[in-house]
């Protein structure tokens, strides 16, 4: 990975020197089928350059990750590839005023969801080719000049298989046995697009006349394998995206500018989605194979905005380097919540928002990794870890704040003028603090300063003082914290609501006042002389980005009294206090899961259901002692039991309280339920056992070895798809047997052989709370194997080991001192190994906190 590393001054240095006209790209992707013999599957990739010098006889390199170059030809001139490509770059010497660059290589299809992916699904031996670049991949189809700031237009020529449909950016036909593509916009490389294969594609058309009389017509098409179109609810797909087209229409005053508008799902997807213009990409898990509750509804319908939101803020206009990558992330993240509220049917998708994005913002920004929304990203390896929650989520939260500041109009007219004055260009975060001080007239420096180029996140607390009566307050103020490790104060417009009981025992706000909190302590003075609250929400319908504490009589009326809070986000805002209360050692663990499994079943958002239900099994897993944990775990599937049997027949949170029961339970009684339930010798009322419900059942069947391998490979032919293989590998890892785990850790650390959905599946599977003792052999060959798979796998395929084998369930001092040793042994290895290893070390230490925090309980 080092040697294909790009730096910001490498990359400055070489926009300052050329500009690009544009490219010309031959693929062959015929030897994607039919028998390798063997070898590593290639193709044949031809790429011509034209671009120009303003230093004419200087020196400066195009990028290629190939495993061979034919040839190379500058300006007519034949270069020895020997000489010129190192595996990575090409060198490019005595340059011309104008130039061409024509480039033959073989490159590699991949593996590991970078670069060219190729994928046989085992249902029907089909292969199925997608490409995925950001941030710097493309590279590794065709040679360019991998920057953002390079933008050019494409024309793509493609060579596939007979039978199958080839996809770019820009429209396509078939003429001659080659795929010929539409010349795209000027873009940047890291958007551009292909996908092929036997995909089902289904098609529809978007329409819109605008005040002026003119019309928009957008062809639109959805795809997906053969194998999962039975389950594709394209039209539901369709419906999300025309009325988003419609939103950002309306709001931006901008034509949608890149013709037309294909959605791919496709299988092994390392992210969620990627903004390609014209070609979307998407994880395929987005198709769902079984029930699921409105929250994946909602969340897909959410990932198709925040994709589309980037055809402006991205694609159109594009950051210049990967400092400012928030200029694309943080507004899609806000407008992918403000159009699933604003246009489609999830109207409580800010609710969804404060619960579940926030969370990912609140732990990013308490990481030792934590940095500016405007972070200081100095090479490729930096850019691919900032796609973080400080990046998207407290980004997008601090927009949610601007909005708020300079208002909701004026915000989108300087999105409307940012949009016409860099139409194709590149920016920085100047540009768009100018055009929002000319819109709103007010002046964004200061601003900017304390939320975008600063880190760490402030606690605000209520200080409550009472009349010598008790009835009414004297006085109420705001206490705003900083850690010590970033100590800035920073402006927050906050909302401070009150809450009572009422008569029928509800819990409901009679009094909201809206104030700009600066300093260490703000007295609200217009809520003196109101009466005594019962619980006072600091932060009341979540305007700010901040951490919520409570004063004590506000959590004693959460301790008793959460669950009859009426208004579903103050209680989600509560939850998440408590939550991040929890994770900062203030409120026990067993604290936590109590409050759960007393008020959670009350629950009527299903997706904070949902998000408490994965706390919950955090709070288990990683913050309770460790003597209380099989208590823990045995109340947990107590209540998950009785909730699961209470809730309504057929309901999504009957669904969701099943999911959780499976994952809790750990007694002879619970997973011989699940057993059961599998065979159908017991059923529940309403509750239909799907193939995903099942593979839900027997991951903890298998973890607590009540389901060996001969159950899983009958599984297995029950659901012969990709979907079911990787359930079954990730069961497989999860048996308890140390032979098991070992098999596990050689596919995964010893061996290259497997895909990154498989790596992803043994690791998740490898992983497991219960297995402690099992697993405690592998920390010290984790720390010694490191190094070396940063070094010779992908940087994705790094980052997933790295992550996901850290030994966190190995949560004791040891564990800490041994992170540490390894940190100081290893001062010189790659910044984002450290990084990695460093936010594990912090997740490690603020669980050994917690677990002091509830032992002290305990006592």
């Amino acid at each position: 990975m080092p040697g294909e590393n790009l730096s910001r001054d490498e990359a400055r240095e070489r926009a300052a020197l050329l500009s690009v006209d544009g490219y010309e790209v031959s693929l062959d992707l015929r030897s994607a089928v039919g028998d390798a013999g063997g070898e590593p599957r290639t193709f044949r990739s031809v790429t011509t350059v034209r671009f120009r010098c303003n230093e004419p006889g200087a020196s400066s390199f195009a990028d290629l990750v190939a495993p061979s170059v034919t040839s190379v030809s500058l300006n007519g001139r034949d270069l020895d590839p020997g000489e010129v490509f190192d595996g990575s770059r090409i060198l490019l010497e005595d340059l011309a005023a104008e130039n061409e660059l024509v480039v033959y290589a073989q490159c590699a299809y991949s593996r590991t969801g970078e670069g060219l992916h190729r994928f046989v699904d085992p249902e029907d031996g089909e292969v199925y080719l997608y490409t995925q670049y950001e941030p710097a991949d493309a590279r590794r189809v065709f040679a360019n000049f991998e920057q953002p700031d390079l933008k050019a237009p494409y024309r793509f020529e493609v060579r596939a298989p007979e039978g199958w449909t080839v996809w770019g950016n820009g429209a396509g036909e078939l003429a001659d046995g080659v795929w010929r593509f539409a010349e795209t916009k000027p873009i940047s490389t890291y958007i551009t697009c292909v996908v092929a294969g036997p995909y089902h594609y289904v098609t529809d058309t978007y329409t819109r006349t605008f005040e002026d009389g003119t019309k928009l017509e957008i062809p639109l098409g959805a795809m997906c394998r053969k194998g999962l179109a039975p389950h594709f609810d394209a039209d539901d797909v369709f419906l999300v995206t025309k009325q988003g087209l419609d939103f950002f229409h309306d709001h931006f005053d901008y034509p949608y500018p890149f013709g037309k508008y294909d959605q791919a799902f496709v299988p092994e997807y390392n992210l969620g989605a990627m903004e390609n213009p014209g070609l979307v990409t998407f994880r395929e898990e987005y198709i769902f194979r079984g029930k699921v509750t409105q929250a994946s509804y909602e969340a897909r319908a959410n990932v198709i905005l925040h994709e589309m939101a980037h055809m402006w803020f991205g694609d159109l206009v594009t950051m210049e380097w990967w400092d400012d990558l928030w200029l694309k992330e943080s507004f899609a993240d806000f407008m992918g919540t403000f159009a699933n509220v604003g246009a489609t049917r999830f109207e409580d998708a800010w609710i969804t928002f404060a619960n579940r994005r926030k969370a990912w913002a609140y732990r990013a920004d308490q990481l030792p990794s934590t940095h500016p929304i405007t972070a200081d990203i100095r090479d490729l390896e930096d850019a691919k870890l900032n796609f973080d929650g400080i990046t998207y989520a407290k980004g997008a939260s601090v927009l949610k704040q601007l909005v708020a500041y300079v208002g909701q109009d004026a915000f989108l007219e300087g999105s409307r003028r940012y949009f016409k004055r860099n139409a194709y260009g590149n920016t920085r975060l100047g540009d768009l603090l100018s055009v929002l001080a000319e819109t709103s007239g007010r002046d964004m420096t200061a601003w900017a300063a304390s939320w975008l180029q600063t880190a760490g996140v402030n606690s605000l607390t209520p200080q409550v003082l009472l009349d010598t009566e008790g009835g009414r307050i004297a006085e109420l103020a705001i206490l705003q914290e900083a850690p010590e490790s970033h100590p800035e104060l920073r402006p927050h417009r906050i909302a401070v609501g009150l809450y009572r009981r009422t008569p029928e025992g509800a819990v409901e706000r009679y009094a909201r006042v809206e104030t700009d909190v600066h300093e260490p302590r703000t007295v609200v003075a217009e809520l003196a002389g109101a009466e005594a609250p019962e619980l006072v929400l600091v932060n009341d319908d979540d305007l700010t980005y901040c951490k919520v504490r409570f004063d004590e009589t506000s959590l004693v009326t959460l301790r008793t009294h959460l669950g009859a809070l009426t208004d579903p986000l103050a209680r989600a805002l509560c939850w998440s206090a408590l939550w991040n209360m929890t994770r900062d050692a203030l409120l026990p663990a067993r604290d936590f899961v109590d409050l759960v499994l007393r008020f959670a079943g009350r629950e009527s958002d299903i997706g904070v259901l949902q998000m408490l239900h994965t706390w919950a099994n955090s709070a288990l897993a990683h913050y309770a002692v460790p003597d209380w944990r099989e208590t823990g775990g045995e109340l947990l599937a107590e209540g998950a039991l009785r909730e699961l049997r209470e809730a309504e027949p057929g309901s999504e949170h009957q669904l969701a309280w099943a999911r959780f029961f499976a994952s809790v339970a750990t007694a002879e009684p619970d997973l011989k339920l699940l057993t059961d339930l599998l065979d159908g010798t017991v059923e529940i009322d309403g509750l239909e056992v799907d193939q995903e419900l099942r593979w839900a059942f027997l991951g903890p069947l298998a973890a607590h070895g009540a389901a060996d391998e001969s159950v899983l490979a009958a599984e297995l032919v029950r659901d012969d798809t990709a979907s079911g293989k990787r359930h079954q590998v990730r069961c497989l890892a999860a048996r308890p047997s140390a032979p098991v785990k070992a098999q596990a850790w050689a596919q995964v650390v010893e061996s290259d052989a497997l895909s990154n959905a498989l790596v992803e599946a043994t690791i998740s599977g490898f992983q497991q709370p219960s297995q402690r003792e099992l697993t405690a052999p592998y920390a010290q060959l984790y720390f010694a194997a490191i190094e070396r798979v940063w070094r010779e796998r992908s940087i994705q395929i790094g980052m997933d080991v790295v992550r996901g084998l850290f030994p966190a369930y190995q949560d004791r001092p040891e564990t800490l001192d041994a992170t540490d040793a390894w940190l100081e042994a290893h001062r010189d290895a790659a910044p984002a190994l450290r990084r990695l290893v460093l936010e594990a070390r912090d997740d490690l230490a603020r669980a050994l906190r917690a677990q002091e925090c509830d032992a002290a309980a305990g006592r």
